[in-house]
């Protein structure tokens, strides 16, 4: 809660800053100094950390995304609402990984918590819903499936569907 607050005083204060800059006529300095405080306004509403796990997990690197996403403490107070579900997607996305134990509570906490893309939260609910396969809830799964089907407005989940589809049929 302090990290943010202080994000946004800085902000505040390098925005000021630039503006007495203004007039007194140095508008170089000025237009520096509100690119300096976009950025930082930037670090409070994208954390760092959950950008670097991103990373690392586009280049398959699991410990080293798993390190920078337990860099952050107690999640639900130290991030803003949206960076928070990003957060406990991404933790379940590695834990499903592993296995299913945990996996599905922290997606279903994202999913809750409210992701904003709908590729986002179809690719949430195409994890649980391979989860649900796993534990042989084929009705679930089932409507999770059909749920993937329309959020996802690029079809970039078709070939997951239908593998998962194939295993419905195996069951």
């Amino acid at each position: 809660m302090l990290n943010k607050i202080i994000r946004l005083a800085l902000t505040t204060i390098i925005f000021v800053w630039s503006i007495f800059q203004f007039f007194e006529g140095n508008i170089g300095n000025g237009i520096s100094l509100i690119l300096l405080a976009s950025l930082v306004f930037l670090t409070y509403l994208r954390n760092e950390n959950i950008i670097i796990a991103l990373w690392y997990l586009r280049k398959n690197n699991l410990e080293k995304a798993e390190k920078s996403l337990n860099r952050i403490k107690n999640p639900e107070k130290s991030l803003i609402k949206s960076q928070a579900a990003y957060y406990y997607l991404l933790k379940g996305m590695m834990e499903s990984q592993r296995g299913v134990g945990k996996s599905e509570s922290l997606l279903k906490k994202a999913l809750g918590m409210g992701l904003r893309n709908k590729s986002d939260q179809a690719l949430a609910k195409l994890n649980l819903a391979g989860i649900a396969l796993s534990r042989r809830r084929k009705r679930e799964a089932q409507i999770l499936l059909t749920e993937v089907k329309k959020l996802d407005e690029k079809k970039m989940f078709n070939e997951q569907v239908r593998m998962i589809k194939e295993q419905m049929k195996r069951i």
